[in-house]
């Protein structure tokens, strides 16, 4: 098996399309945030990337069938707007370093293929406490980009994120550049101790500004309130001892 094994569905045909990224990560905010994108807007999948570079598993349904563990790119034709949209999800991100640069830079690859020029990556930015209203922190590859996101509520905070940006959402920004792409990481603030709905809904509010896409937050908000019954037990016991900062730091 080589490395990387991409095996294509269809090969669509796009409009000056835009990238959206969201796989794993801190909250697992940026998964989330992607997969409700895919559903709001019934994304057609057209790609799937199988690596040595993830976990060597299989998952397996309700009904007992198995498949490998991928991530899998999705289009969005939009006749009345001036870009499509492509957009990745998956289960994993890459184990090693030198997957997480294999795999960002396979992913450009076949994006520029597409036409994309501008890229915005999701995540989560772990505080290591509990959130009501999530702010979504911004990092963008050039001044410009910057004052464009400020518009559309994005916070560029000096000092974060203080760790830098790790992972696969950092990674498509930086590797961008060799591809003459202009990028923006969006990152929802998070806990870093659930999957975090809340922090993935801060997310998608700005994003759906930004793409002009109308999107219901139901499901979200539901899930929400879910993990609000979790948390608010933990604040009726003793306080736990907050991890260091540097345990959170933001991760994809």
């Amino acid at each position: 098996m080589e490395d990387i094994v991409v095996v294509f569905k269809e090969k669509p045909n796009l409009k000056d399309p835009v990238f959206v990224e969201g796989l794993p990560g801190v909250g697992n905010v940026g998964k989330l945030a992607a997969e409700h994108l895919v559903d709001q807007l019934k994304a057609v999948k057209f790609a799937e990337l199988f690596s040595k570079f993830f976990p060597p598993q299989v998952l397996v349904n309700d009904s007992g069938i198995i498949r490998l563990v991928s991530n899998d790119l999705y289009y969005v034709k939009r006749p009345d707007a001036s870009h499509d949209i492509v957009i990745m999800t998956g289960d994993y991100q890459g184990l090693t370093p030198d997957g997480q640069y294999e795999l960002s830079d396979k992913t450009l690859k076949i994006i520029k293929e597409l036409g994309v020029k501008r890229v915005y990556t999701l995540g989560g930015y772990g505080l290591g406490k509990l959130i009501e209203k999530p702010r979504v922190l911004g990092a963008a590859t050039d001044p410009e980009l910057v004052e464009e996101m400020k518009k559309h509520g994005v916070v560029f905070s000096k000092g974060e994120p203080g760790s830098g940006i790790v992972g696969a959402s950092g990674l498509l920004l930086g590797l961008g550049g060799l591809y003459d792409m202009r990028s923006v990481c969006l990152m929802g603030e998070t806990s870093g101790y659930f999957v975090d709905p809340k922090g993935a809904q801060a997310v998608l509010e700005v994003l759906s500004k930004i793409l002009d896409v109308k999107i219901n937050f139901a499901e979200l908000e539901a899930k929400a309130e879910q993990i609000d019954m979790i948390t608010s037990k933990l604040r009726e016991s003793e306080p736990a001892p907050e991890p260091k900062r540097e345990d959170l730091g933001y991760i994809g």
